[in-house]
C-alpha cells in the first residue's frame, strides 16, 4: 500500500472511532444527568427552577463534547490536514 492509502484508511478508522465514542459517552452522561436531576426534583420540588436550569446548562456542555467529536471526524474525512503533507512529499521526490 502507498502512503495515500494508509492515510485514507487511518483517517476513516479514526473518524469512525471518534464518532462512535463521541456519541456513546455523552449519551450515557446525559442519561445519568437526567436521572440525577429527576431524583433531586422528587426529593426537593421547591428547588425545581434551580435544578432545571443547572440541568439544561450541564446538558448543553455534555452535548458540545459530542458535537466537537463529530466536527473532528468530519475534518478527518473531508478536510484532512495530512493530505497536503503527503502530496508535498510525493511532489518533492
Amino acid at each position: 500500500m502507498d502512503n495515500m492509502t494508509i492515510i485514507a484508511v487511518a483517517s476513516i478508522v479514526t473518524a469512525g472511532f471518534t464518532t462512535s465514542v463521541g456519541c456513546m459517552m455523552p449519551a450515557l452522561g446525559e442519561g445519568r444527568s437526567v436521572a440525577s436531576a429527576l431524583t433531586s426534583l422528587a426529593q426537593q420540588p421547591d428547588a425545581s427552577a434551580t435544578i432545571t436550569r443547572t440541568l439544561f446548562v450541564g446538558l448543553a456542555m455534555i452535548e458540545s463534547t459530542a458535537i466537537y467529536c463529530f466536527v473532528v471526524s468530519m475534518i478527518l474525512i473531508f478536510a484532512n490536514p495530512f493530505w497536503n503533507h503527503v502530496i508535498a512529499q510525493a511532489a518533492g521526490k
